[in-house]
């Protein structure tokens, strides 16, 4: 395992979820933390790993933006290459590296690399530009892929969502008035972010635990 892996959870663990972090967030914030920590206590393995241009801001301290998703794409399939995990592989990102993982899952569950895509907060269109969508692809999507999404996301609402044309190979699961960040509004909705990680954490356990292994197809 390369040391700038973040990994949580068990090694024997049956299944591994590789977790890609989002657009402006590192792999180690404390959004990444508590969600790789839910996972972990349900017996699940977390891989984290940084894009290459947001592992550069350690080192130089300059926000740069990230490189296009061609790029973003090949890290990502090199990142699976070298991992070389056993048992059910799960492919994940927050927000920007759902996306870049949606972009290369077909061809990896093709191959039997993979058994499944999850989506933490999936950028459907960028804020305020509901008709600038990055659904194309989802349409034909073979992959088994798993959507959490709040409801009140301004990267795809749930009223949004519902209008678009997706594979029936993906399930969403939605968490009432959360945001990007899956927090919802106590003072509305009654819940907490802390619930929300907790019913994202079961619901992603079960539907993992109902994916194939590569090679078993």
């Amino acid at each position: 395992m390369p040391d700038d892996f973040l990994v949580t959870g068990p090694e024997d663990a049956k299944i591994t979820i590789v977790l890609a972090h989002g657009a402006g967030g590192a792999m180690d914030t404390m959004w990444m933390e508590n969600m790789s920590s839910a996972f972990a206590d349900q017996g699940l393995r977390v891989v984290r790993f940084e894009f290459d241009y947001m592992a550069a801001r350690r080192s130089t301290g300059k926000r740069s933006p990230p490189p296009r998703a061609e790029l973003l794409k090949q890290e990502y399939e090199a990142v699976i290459d070298g991992l070389g995990a056993r048992g059910t592989l799960v492919i994940a990102g927050k927000s920007m590296g759902g996306r870049v993982a949606s972009m290369i899952a077909d061809d990896l569950y093709d191959t039997g690399k993979i058994s499944g895509l999850l989506c933490l907060g999936y950028p459907f269109h960028p804020i305020g530009k509901p008709d600038g969508l990055r659904t194309d692809h989802l349409a034909e999507m073979k992959t088994p892929t798993l959507i959490c999404q709040g409801t009140r996301d301004l990267f795809g609402s749930r009223e949004e969502v519902s209008g678009y044309t997706l594979s029936k190979m993906i399930e969403i699961l939605w968490l009432e008035d959360g945001d990007h960040d899956f927090r919802p509004r106590k003072a509305v909705s009654g819940l907490t972010i802390a619930e929300h990680v907790t019913v994202v954490a079961d619901h992603v356990t079960r539907w993992a635990a109902s994916l194939r292994t590569p090679g078993s197809r």
